[in-house]
């Protein structure tokens, strides 16, 4: 009894000996690491040892997280030189004070370097995830001898700078694995160029593949989803020293990482511990006029546009042909050329600003100060506040020719950039001109405008009264104009009807074709969307929304009148049999693409934030070349500040397109219109609807079946049925397409990407996140038609339908 004791003792000391032995976070010159051996943290966050990425038979030293179940690694030693076996090969501190990995005669494969001597060198694995070498007795971080945030891989952790010190002139950048096996140094960069004024920028090899724009004080001019958060902290430090980007998280229980993917994508990943799994927080670039120089010196992107390339305001193609054949490469020159000594600015707003490369910047300067040291130099071509905060402060010039510059909407900076004076003469005269015809027609029709202002007033009181003193600011008609446009109304001219009223289609005497929205007398619920939808698109504008013409509130009548949209709805094509043989893939793509530019747009680059909540096939109208306009806003919804996210107790959408939490919860989010927008695609792709799919092997709906085929890697056969067209496709772009739908339609919201990543993924071969499960798996609806429904939300065991209406 008394040995059994002995051994039992024995064999706890030794387990505790060994436990302690196997999770050191330090080794000393006396200390090797095997390939069964590693370190760990003292937290225990981080692990460093010998690991084979993916299926992969060689090994590397590297550092991944140790409590994340998903196996990612963060930093790789010997990335350009894997080991075939690792059979007496070591990793051990050695004089003068640098980690090495060693064969067995002592062969160097990789190591760390250092410019000091250092007397009882230790390497020591951090809770940051930083391997760091010190003296054993110095814990000041300025006196590391080396670490591996001053050399990252891919990856960039909280803490971890990008840039450069001036001093040393060793720069940070990250740079993508050249696969999933193999963690060698790839050809796509991210850095933080310091040359003229700091702007991040994406490389291949020595190629400019995108710019963030210059950071402003509180993020980069042209990178749009980078903004104050709950998550992290972010900022640029640029003295004398050195310049760096970096980001700290505010919650040390959150993990988050920035990475450099394959594909030269930039995206920050987020763990979500109850999902295990990792989460897209963001991605950049954005789109397609995130390519570098898209639109030449001087042209201006503007993804709500098509072509997606224009001249700035008074410049004009260099080569008129060239341009009109989509080569915009040479970009735009001035209409009249400068002269120097009577030059001016004019201010262009909401942009990108210009590559900064060949700038120059002042802190101390204010605004006026900054143009007339602009204007005294022939060579400089533009200037601009160089930080936002507070009203603005500092300068920043440009010389030479003004390239890369984006329309971004409301997230954008100002700029002025410098023309003729003949130019800026002329809108002087212009606005004379104006000025005087408007006093003397003043003077002759002072009675009639007076009449005609008592009227709008009348017209603008009646409306303020509903509409809770909410502007129009619409152009108006008389109702005898659009009595006599819709041949008095007539059932002939009725195109349709839904909750708010009956539309009807007009022409007017100019013979514009018009479509008139009237809003019924008997409808409560048209009341309000009719309100909502004037107060929403009046104040938007892109190719790919319907266009709000102006309206008519006369008598009893409220009317709006749009443009007119001789295809009609989407739906009226895509499910009719015969009809739907007119949309091949091409077209089908680009009104994929359409949609989802127009909701990238309200999302993101309006004015204002808004939700659509109710998107569906019926909702985009196709023009007569097909392109998709987003219509029928009665039942959006804005977001204002930091909001993601609302909740509401009367759910108003149509099932079928509706996203889980909004139908089930009626929490709606930018993500139940990704939902909604991954419910038409997967209709574009099939000719199929999704609440009326059936299948002889199965009881799921059009999304459930989208996804088994996935599953099965089998996702052509969803478009077996449709119309293709001739050679005019790309099966890998297909198949890229269903990838897109699935990703927009997972069950849970944060699965969902953004609608600029959407855009980013249908218009780039990129590598996609592999879906998830969508929500509505299986069909278990009350309702056999598609209706636009409001509900009360409820349980998940519950829905209650109160006032289920046609639409």
């Amino acid at each position: 009894m008394k040995r059994s004791n002995e051994d039992f003792t024995f064999l706890l000391v030794f387990t505790f000996l060994l436990t302690f032995s196997t999770a050191l976070d330090v080794i000393n010159t006396t200390q090797i690491i095997t390939d069964d051996e590693t370190l760990i943290s003292l937290d225990g966050s981080f692990e460093l040892g010998f690991f084979s990425p993916g299926n992969s038979k060689n090994r590397y030293v590297g550092i991944w997280y140790k409590k994340i179940t998903d196996f990612t690694v963060v930093w790789v030693a010997n990335r350009d030189n894997p080991l075939k076996n690792t059979s007496g090969i070591v990793l051990r501190v050695i004089s003068p004070g640098i980690i090495a990995l060693m064969n067995n005669s002592n062969g160097i494969i990789w190591s760390s370097n250092t410019s000091r001597v250092a007397q009882t060198p230790v390497a020591q694995l951090l809770d940051s995830g930083n391997l760091v070498v010190r003296e054993s007795n110095d814990y000041n971080s300025d006196n590391y001898l080396w670490q591996s945030f001053d050399y990252p891989t891919d990856t960039l952790l909280p803490g971890m700078k990008l840039g450069k010190n001036f001093i040393t002139g060793h720069e940070i950048y990250i740079s993508a694995w050249k696969s999933n096996e193999d963690p060698g140094t790839a050809d796509y960069t991210y850095h933080l160029d310091p040359t003229g004024y700091p702007q991040a920028i994406f490389r291949k090899g020595s190629i400019e593949l995108s710019r963030s724009g210059p950071w402003n004080g509180v993020g980069y001019s042209g990178f749009t989803g980078l903004k104050e958060n709950t998550i992290y902290t972010f900022e640029v430090v640029f003295d004398n020293n050195e310049v760096y980007y970096h980001y700290e998280l505010l919650n040390k229980s959150v993990v988050s990482r920035i990475v450099l993917n394959q594909s030269g994508v930039g995206q920050r990943w987020t763990w979500v511990e109850q999902k295990k799994g990792w989460v897209m927080y963001l991605t950049g670039p954005l789109d397609n006029c995130d390519s570098y120089k898209q639109c030449g010196a001087y042209g201006i992107c503007n993804v709500g546009t098509s072509p997606i390339c224009g001249c700035l305001t008074k410049f004009i193609p260099r080569y008129p042909q060239e341009w009109v054949a989509t080569d915009w490469s040479h970009g735009c020159v001035r209409k009249t050329q400068l002269d120097c000594k009577s030059d001016g600015f004019l201010k262009y707003f909401d942009i990108k600003l210009p590559d900064t490369k060949h700038s120059w910047f002042d802190t101390s300067m204010t605004l006026e100060e900054c143009k007339l040291v602009c204007l005294k130099n022939c060579s400089c071509m533009a200037y601009t506040n160089l930080d936002i905060r507070r009203g603005g402060s500092g300068c920043l010039l440009w010389f030479g020719e003004l390239d890369d510059i984006k329309q971004v909407y409301g997230a954008g900076q100002d700029i002025y950039i410098r023309v003729a004076s003949s130019e800026l003469d002329s809108r002087s005269k212009k606005r004379a001109k104006e000025l005087i015809a408007s006093l003397t027609s003043l003077g002759v029709s002072l009675l009639s405008i007076s009449v005609i202002l008592y009227i709008c007033k009348r017209k603008k009181e009646e409306w303020h009264k509903e509409s809770h003193n909410k502007d129009l600011n619409l152009p108006s008609f008389d109702l005898s104009t659009i009595s006599k446009a819709t041949n008095n109304f007539s059932l002939e001219n009725k195109l349709g009807e839904g909750g708010f009223g009956p539309v009807y289609k007009g022409t007017l005497e100019d013979r514009q074709e018009i479509a008139v929205k009237r809003l019924s007398k008997t409808s409560t619920q048209g009341h309000d969307e009719f309100k909502n939808e004037v107060i929403f698109i009046a104040k938007l504008q892109h190719r790919n929304l319907v266009k709000l013409l102006g309206c008519c509130i006369q008598e009893q009548e409220k009317m709006l009148i749009y443009e007119y949209m001789p295809n009609k709805s989407l739906d009226q094509i895509l499910f009719d049999e015969t009809k739907s043989n007119v949309l091949d893939w091409c077209k089908r793509f680009s009104i994929i693409g359409g949609i989802a530019r127009g909701l990238m747009y309200l999302h993101q680059d309006s004015r204002l934030r808004i939700v659509h909540r109710d998107l569906k096939a019926s909702n985009i109208l196709l023009d007569i070349d097909m392109n998709p306009k987003i219509s029928d806003f009665g039942m959006a919804r804005t977001f204002v500040g930091n909001e993601t996210e609302a909740n509401t107790n009367k759910v108003a959408g149509t099932y079928g397109y509706m996203s889980p939490e909004y139908a089930i919860d009626g929490l709606f989010s930018i993500k139940s219109d990704v939902f909604s927008f991954g419910v038409i695609v997967l209709e574009i792709l099939s000719g199929k609807r999704n609440r009326r799919f059936s299948h002889k092997d199965h009881d799921h709906n059009l999304l459930g079946h989208a996804w088994m085929l996935y599953k099965e890697g089998k996702s052509l056969e969803l478009v077996k049925d449709i119309n293709l067209g001739e050679n005019s496709y790309d099966w890998s772009e297909i198949i890229r397409t269903i990838q897109v739908g699935l990703l927009c339609v997972q069950k849970y919201p944060e699965d969902r990407p953004s609608m600029s990543s959407v855009v980013f993924m249908l218009e780039n071969e990129v590598l996609l996140p592999q879906p998830k499960q969508p929500g509505f798996f299986i069909e278990r609806y009350i309702l056999a038609n598609d209706t636009s429904t409001s509900t009360k939300a409820s349980s998940a065991n519950e829905i209650t339908i109160t006032m289920p209406e046609g639409r």
